[in-house]
């Protein structure tokens, strides 16, 4: 599809370089033979007038006169020049228009093509707990003898992969929320403190139920952005944290301040992340392999995707530190102030 796209745009581009081209060459063509008939039509005037007067002493000289073969050749050499130059352009612009076309249509590819990534990767995700509804249904109802505890039981179950299916399509909107930019949000200096604070009702009874202690160590400092998005993304480290951390260990929130950004550290002693696996991180849909973290973690891997996104938004970065059996530590850079996000660095690993 696209290379057909390419060859058409490339076509484009040459039909317009071409008529430019084609249409200068004719402007001059005829700028310059009507400046040839001009001299040619002075001269012969000029002689017919007698103005050529023969020097004396130069009795033997030739008589000056006006060749209008020489005419003719001239103004057919400059056409033939003009074809030669417009050939090299339609050459050469073949070449770049063929170069500038696959590179403008580039970053449409790479959209189109990580849109079609994550059309399959969301259906391949939405079909594997409707297939597993489908199937505890019929097998269920292919027994006669089924109790009304077994039904219950069916229920419950049911009722988990609806719950399930229910957070994938959260996700799944969340990441086209957060995907479109932030021409939507309302930038504003935002306290830190009161953001981490909303971030931990949402995640205070997961951490109770692992016995989690959460070290909170943030400074009363602000920084610029969107409270909704920011709450939620750090509801997602945290939310991270927790699952992928044993029971009764300790999670540490600090920050500092530098020059136009906050950098907020979150530390968890958790299995840590293997090398093969860091590159992967923020990829959606992907999950560590569960034979190295040691853990049963249920989701959809989205959850470090969408942080990506926000933390994209607010044109900060994230820095990833991890050793296997010795935890994993997240720094999100935010700015304090507008003037800080032409100063941050990219997402990075």
């Amino acid at each position: 599809m696209f290379h057909s796209a390419r060859i058409k745009l490339t076509a484009w581009y040459l039909l317009i370089i071409m008529l430019i081209s084609i249409s200068f060459s004719v402007a001059m063509y005829e700028i310059l033979t009507s400046e040839l008939n001009r001299v040619e039509r002075r001269q012969r005037s000029r002689i017919e007038r007698g103005i050529f007067r023969i020097p004396i002493g130069y009795d033997d000289a030739p008589f000056p006169y006006i060749d209008p073969v020489l005419i003719t050749e001239t103004k057919n050499r400059l056409r033939d020049i003009l074809i030669v130059i417009d050939f090299g352009i339609l050459g050469s612009s073949a070449v770049a228009g063929y170069v500038l076309a696959g590179r403008t249509l580039k970053p449409i590819r790479e959209m189109v093509d990580e849109q079609n990534r994550f059309i399959s990767d969301a259906s391949h995700e939405l079909r594997t707990p409707l297939t597993s509804l489908k199937s505890e249904i019929e097998v269920n109802l292919r027994d006669p003898k089924l109790s009304l505890a077994d039904s219950k039981a069916l229920l419950k179950s049911n009722l988990e992969e609806v719950n399930n299916l229910e957070g994938l399509s959260d996700n799944l909107i969340k990441i086209t929320q957060f995907g479109k930019g932030n021409d939507q949000l309302i930038f504003t200096s935002v306290s830190l403190v009161q953001i981490i604070k909303e971030a931990f009702i949402k995640i205070n009874g997961l951490a109770k139920n692992k016995n989690i202690t959460i070290e909170n160590n943030i400074k009363e400092y602000s920084v610029y952005g969107n409270k909704s998005p920011l709450v939620e993304l750090f509801v997602i480290f945290l939310d991270n944290a927790i699952k992928y951390s044993p029971e009764k260990t300790k999670i540490n929130l600090s920050d500092k301040k530098t020059d136009g950004y906050i950098s907020i550290q979150i530390a968890d002693q958790g299995a840590g992340i293997s090398k093969e696996d860091l590159p992967h991180l923020f990829d959606r849909f992907y999950r560590t392999d569960k034979s190295r973290t040691k853990t049963d973690v249920s989701g959809y891997g989205l959850g470090l995707s969408i942080a990506k996104q926000i933390v994209e938004q607010h044109h900060g970065s994230i820095k990833v530190e991890s050793k296997i059996n010795l935890g994993t530590t997240f720094v999100i850079q935010l700015p304090i102030k507008p003037s800080g996000f032409s100063q941050l660095t990219p997402i990075h690993l």
